[in-house]
């Protein structure tokens, strides 16, 4: 079964109870909706095709709850390798039938019968050796790395001919599957961590079983550390292909070469905490951490040790390929995103790609309840809008455990939002364990554009944005501001500008801006857009008042040279023009 996300399409609402039974086993699985057709759904589309070849492309596994017919006429032109093409599987509405279509080297069949074993059918698998031998041998189970797979259709074809196979090595899915298994055949599968040769008549399977254990002294490493490795290997006789991944101590984490290793080798990484380490260590009656990291993963023998100056690294064998969703954590990745103003329509591709993936969502409830559905499953850290500082070290603690943890913000989060905070926090307490984290930004459209976007383009020349808030800075800085910001000319976005406990500020803005621009400035005030009790207003500087405002308003002052349009309904439009002629005014 495939543990990369899945796609589930569905066109009608019909489909969705044949939907929920395949989600419900196969975690992490996203239900696909067409829009106006379907409720209760984690992402809508409008556009089938185009959602389907977008998720071909990028590589997740599609079942469609469709007709076949469908789904091979709208990914057609996208067919190319075979070697890379994502599962694709066609289920009746009813869930009475189960068609693998594509994927046959990427777990196709494999994800088939497991759907098919939940709706209780017999699935359409119509492979001839997977139905004789119920193995498919291009495609081994996740563990086991085929060495020659352009040699596999022929051996299987040989097999299926009423040739024999004898077998090298142990690997109980081929043991226990029903191949025709002879002492005496010509027919070899080998599995093994040894770096020997294949031909037409030997495939060689590599278990990953190999751990590669590294420590550093240099908190910047080098390019050596690769050939190092990569010589130890050779040393060993071991084959790249079983090296299952690179495996330290999350003290080790920062270092700049740890990733360069794990490139080479095109395998993830995995950290231990010191702790596990030292046990591991001492259990062994060894110093060196790189001896611990490589045993912590796999449990097994000690094949070969090396150390530098700068670096150490050691070999370990597995018995059996190591599972790495329970061996040691991955890095943890921290996305500080943006949803834009509203809903899901707001979001940018990464942002949703970012929330589909992420495991943990922290932020302002209000803010949480933006992503919808996208948030379904997620473990959900909710608080105050005002603990900014607490949220961005709650984040950072989680991500630190191995966690992808996801910060919302609305708007865009590098505006008077969480992406400065968390970066204060890195910068100000600085613990180690948070230094190997990835950290994102994904940007939001932000409110002044999206205020700017209903009422014309007021921001069509140069602007500023300023902040009434004077929580995290003194007035005096913000008066100051104010009239820079008039005397220059600007167009003002003005955020937070009234709250509960702050309602003189914004009048006190007015009067600073009255003394520069004209009472006639053309004046936008846009709340809660894009979403429930969206409201855009116009109004003059003179009429601007603060009971017009909340802390959900953005306010968008004009500059001397910002128009209004009226429109047949008499409402207006607003627009700064590109071009700055001084001798044009309100």
């Amino acid at each position: 079964m495939s543990k990369m996300a899945l796609a589930v399409v569905v066109l009608g609402q019909n489909s969705i109870p044949v939907a929920k039974k395949i989600t419900s086993v196969l975690p992490g699985a996203q239900l696909y909706g067409l829009a106006g057709r379907t409720s209760d759904v984690d992402v809508t589309f409008t556009e089938f095709g185009t959602t389907l070849r977008e998720l071909f492309a990028s590589g997740t596994p599609i079942i469609g709850i469709c007709a076949t017919g469908i789904l091979i006429r709208t990914l057609a032109p996208l067919l190319a390798n075979k070697r890379q093409e994502p599962p694709v599987i066609a289920v009746a509405e009813d869930g009475s039938a189960v068609v693998p279509l594509l994927g046959g080297l990427n777990g196709v069949n494999n994800l088939a019968r497991h759907i098919a074993s939940v709706l209780d059918v017999k699935p359409a698998i119509t492979t001839t050796g997977d139905i004789r031998f119920g193995i498919a041998l291009e495609d081994p189970p996740p563990g086991y790395r085929l060495a020659n797979p352009d040699d596999a259709k022929s051996f299987m074809s040989d097999l299926l001919a009423g040739n024999s196979v004898r077998l090298e090595g142990d690997a109980p899915w081929l043991r226990n599957s029903s191949l025709p298994i002879a002492e005496d055949a010509e027919r070899i599968i080998h599995v093994t961590e040894k770096q020997v040769v294949s031909r037409s008549t030997r495939l060689v399977y590599h278990p990953a079983t190999v751990a590669i254990g590294v420590s550093f002294l240099n908190p910047k490493g080098g390019s050596e550390e690769i050939a190092l490795v990569q010589q130890m290997l050779a040393d060993a006789e071991l084959a790249p292909a079983s090296v299952a991944g690179v495996f330290a101590s999350t003290l080790d984490a920062a270092n700049l070469s740890l990733q360069a290793i794990a490139n080479a080798f095109n395998v993830p990484i995995r950290f231990f905490t010191p702790n596990e380490i030292s046990t591991v260590m001492s259990q062994n009656n060894t110093a060196d951490v790189a001896v611990g990291a490589a045993l912590a993963a796999s449990s097994g023998r000690l094949v070969m040790q090396q150390q530098s100056s700068d670096f150490s690294c050691a070999i370990a064998i597995a018995p059996l390929p190591i599972d790495l969703s329970t061996t040691g954590k991955p890095r943890g990745r921290l996305a500080i995103i943006g949803t834009g103003p509203g809903g899901s329509d707001w979001m940018s591709p990464e942002v949703k790609e970012i929330l589909r993936n992420a495991t943990d969502l922290v932020g302002y409830s209000t803010y949480l309840e933006l992503v919808g559905s996208l948030g379904n499953g997620k473990q959900r850290h909710e608080s105050d809008n005002r603990e900014e500082i607490a949220r961005a070290r709650m984040a950072l603690d989680l991500a630190a455990e191995g966690r992808f943890v996801a910060v919302v913000s609305s708007g865009d989060p590098g505006i008077y939002a969480m992406a400065a905070a968390v970066f204060e926090v890195l910068e100000k307490e600085a613990k180690p364990q948070w230094q190997g984290i990835e950290i994102q930004v994904a940007p939001g459209i932000s409110a002044m554009q999206a205020a700017a976007a209903k009422i014309g383009a007021p921001l069509g020349h140069d602007f500023c944005t300023i902040s009434l808030s004077d929580i995290l800075k003194p007035w005096s800085i913000i008066e100051q501001r104010i009239t820079a910001a008039a005397r220059a000319d600007f167009v003002i976005a003005f955020y937070n500008p009234v709250s509960k406990q702050r309602t003189w500020q914004l009048t006190e803005a007015k009067n600073i801006l009255l003394r520069h621009k004209h009472p006639e400035t053309p004046v936008v005030l846009a709340r809660n857009i894009g979403r429930n009790g969206e409201a855009v207003k116009v109004c003059t500087l003179e009429h601007l008042a603060p009971e017009l405002a909340d802390m959900r308003t953005v306010i968008l002052v004009g500059s001397s040279k910002t128009r209004m349009i009226q429109r047949c309904d008499g409402s207006f439009w607003v627009y700064t023009p590109r071009r700055y002629d001084e001798n044009q005014t309100l």
